[in-house]
């Protein structure tokens, strides 16, 4: 029998429903053990190469190895390296299923242990309800986004996910630039759409104090050029 130290560690906690048959499995290590089938909500946030969608794809293998059911789900939007699979940076992969909206999501997401949302920032602000309904009828739900965009402003419905989840991770990428912890996605294009999907080739990650530096340059280029 685990001890309360284990499972406060959070290596393998046992989540027991009604009848006290050990059937759930999860990985979070603050949770408590509840005493009947309960879900929760997990948010991983982070800027670009911060390793969201890695983070998010481990935790999916670690609830598979538990024998839990696990369905990993990203909007159909974001097809860069795979429209059948999420996909990481460093080309990890897991099997997903492309969504339109959260309608679809709710639809398609009943029935299993573990429900994954990766790229949540793309998603419609009925993702939050969405999220919710699944994690109120049982459903570990785990959800992957940038928190911010390009210009450093809160993105799409990440906010009110992260206020609605029990859990919050924040991660971060290295500042390409001066080796620091980086929280922002500095765009290398000149698109000023909020969305632009891309890699290396349009983004770097950076820190605030670069961040500051790079605004405040392009905010002295324009005012020069319509002087």
């Amino acid at each position: 029998m685990e001890s309360a130290r284990d499972i406060r560690q959070g290596f393998v906690s046992r989540v027991v429903d009604l009848c006290g048959t050990e059937k759930y499995k999860m990985f979070e290590e603050h949770t408590e053990v509840p005493t009947r089938r309960s879900g929760w909500i997990e948010v991983i946030a982070g800027s670009m190469f911060s390793g969201k969608t890695e983070e998010l794809i481990r935790r999916a293998k670690r609830a598979q190895i538990a024998k839990l059911s696990v369905q990993i789900f990203k909007p159909g939007i974001d097809t860069r390296y795979s429209d059948e699979a999420v996909v990481t940076h460093d080309r990890a992969s897991f099997e997903c299923q492309l969504v339109e909206s959260s309608d679809q999501l709710h639809l398609l997401a009943a029935g299993y242990d573990v429900v994954c949302i990766d790229e949540a920032q793309f998603m419609d602000e009925g993702v939050v309800e969405v999220a919710n309904k699944l994690a109120n009828a049982g459903t570990r739900v785990i959800i992957a986004g940038l928190d911010m965009d390009f210009s450093g402003k809160p993105f799409g419905p990440m906010p009110n996910l992260m206020a609605v989840a029990e859990f919050v991770t924040k991660v971060h990428a290295i500042c390409v630039r001066t080796g620091e912890l980086a929280q922002y996605s500095h765009r290398l294009e000149s698109e000023q759409g909020t969305i632009l999907l891309g890699s290396q080739n349009e983004y770097e990650p950076v820190s605030r104090a670069v961040f500051v530096q790079l605004q405040n340059e392009s905010s002295s280029h324009v005012s020069g050029s319509t002087d």
